[in-house]
Formats: structure tokens, C-alpha cells, sequence
């Protein structure tokens, strides 16, 4: 195959020598860099499980909280309490490269810093547990953004090391085996062609002498 995709020359030669450097080492980049991502991504996993767990337990006893309230409340004066919320969150999304991987950042920011104004009602004809429902809600936020920007960040990274293994893998199993067997079979014909060369030489050398010295 190698005799069919290649010319056998020195100059051929001398650029697959310095594409076999160039792939060697390409590969050991890019097998370091997949080793990273994994370490990386498996980190993330770990903390993305840890934090949906934490996610789903506060909205748990965010909904324990509502449905005592409306137990103990009538449902036009729930509905009046949270019609009209006073407080306002800012979404402020960045981003953050890890291993040539651009994973987000996620903050906010409220309107006001009285941690009071999440409650868009006042206390007089509300429920405790309804203060208690909202305060969880207003808890969770950072870690359900966490988690956002966590299941995002592993989304990502799983791209890229599929991408990377199969660099990885291209370049262990097609281009520096091809290259190689291009070498071999270029350094065979040149061998071949200057055997060749060395036995047209010695012909001529013993022509010569017999024309010369009158030989049989």
C-alpha cells in the first residue's frame, strides 16, 4: 500500500521523518490532554451529583413549606401575597477555559441587598410556613445555578474528550502507523535503487577494463 501513496524519494523521505516527529509528539499532547479532561471531568461528576442531590432535597422542603401554607391559608390570599414580587435577580453569565474547553460562569445579582425583600407581602394575614417557603426558594438559587453551570461544564468537557480520543486515536492507529510503513518502504527502495546503482557501477568498471587491457 505504502509503495502506492508514496514516492520514493530522499526529499519524501526527510518529510515523513519530520512527520512522524511532529505525530509522536502530537500524540502524547493530545493523550495528556485527554487524561486532564478526564481527571477534570470525573471532579465535575462528582460534584454535579453532590450538588443535585443538595438541589432536590432544598426544593423538597420548599414544597413541604407551600403545601403548609396553603393548608393554613386560603388560596386568594396566597395567590395576593405572591402576585406581586419585590425583589428582582440579574443573571450574569461568563465563561472559563479549562483544557481549551470554554465552560460557563454563572452569577446573579438582586436589586437590593435587603435580604427582606424577598417577602412581596406583609406578615399580618401570611403564614410562617409560607415566610419559611419562600425563604427556602430564595436559598436554593445559587445552588440550582451551580448545578446549572456544572451539568453544562460536564456537557462540554464530554465533547471535547470524545473529540480528543479520537485525534488520540487517529494518530496511534492510522497516521503514525502509515507514516512508519511509508518510511520503511522508502528506505527499502532507495536501498534497492542504490544496490541497483552499485552493480551498474561495477559493470561499467569491469567493461572499461577490458576495452582497456584487451580482458576476456
Amino acid at each position: 500500500m505504502a509503495g502506492t501513496q508514496v514516492t520514493p524519494t530522499r526529499m519524501e523521505l526527510t518529510r515523513l521523518k519530520g512527520k512522524l516527529v511532529t505525530a509522536i509528539k502530537g500524540h502524547r499532547l493530545l493523550k495528556d490532554k485527554r487524561d486532564e479532561l478526564m481527571r477534570e471531568f470525573l471532579d465535575l461528576v462528582r460534584e454535579n451529583m453532590e450538588l443535585r442531590k443538595k438541589v432536590e432535597q432544598e426544593i423538597r422542603n420548599a414544597n413541604r413549606n407551600f403545601v403548609l401554607a396553603r393548608a393554613g391559608m386560603s388560596e386568594e390570599t396566597l395567590k395576593a401575597a405572591m402576585m406581586a414580587p419585590k425583589q428582582e435577580v440579574t443573571l450574569n453569565t461568563g465563561k472559563k477555559n479549562v483544557m481549551s474547553v470554554n465552560i460557563p460562569v454563572f452569577n446573579y445579582q438582586t436589586r437590593t441587598a435587603d435580604e427582606n425583600d424577598i417577602y412581596a407581602y406583609g406578615f399580618a394575614f401570611t403564614s410562617s410556613d409560607l415566610d419559611g417557603a419562600v425563604q427556602s426558594l430564595s436559598d436554593v438559587l445559587p445552588s440550582m445555578l451551580k448545578l446549572a453551570e456544572v451539568e453544562k461544564s460536564c456537557q462540554l468537557m464530554a465533547v471535547e474528550i470524545e473529540k480528543t480520543r479520537r485525534r488520540v486515536n487517529a494518530l496511534e492507529h492510522v497516521i503514525i502507523p502509515e507514516t512508519r510503513e511509508g518510511i520503511r518502504y522508502i528506505t527499502m527502495k532507495l536501498g534497492e535503487n542504490e544496490r541497483s546503482t552499485q552493480v551498474r557501477l561495477m559493470k561499467v568498471k569491469d567493461m572499461m577494463l577490458k576495452e582497456a587491457h584487451g580482458y576476456e
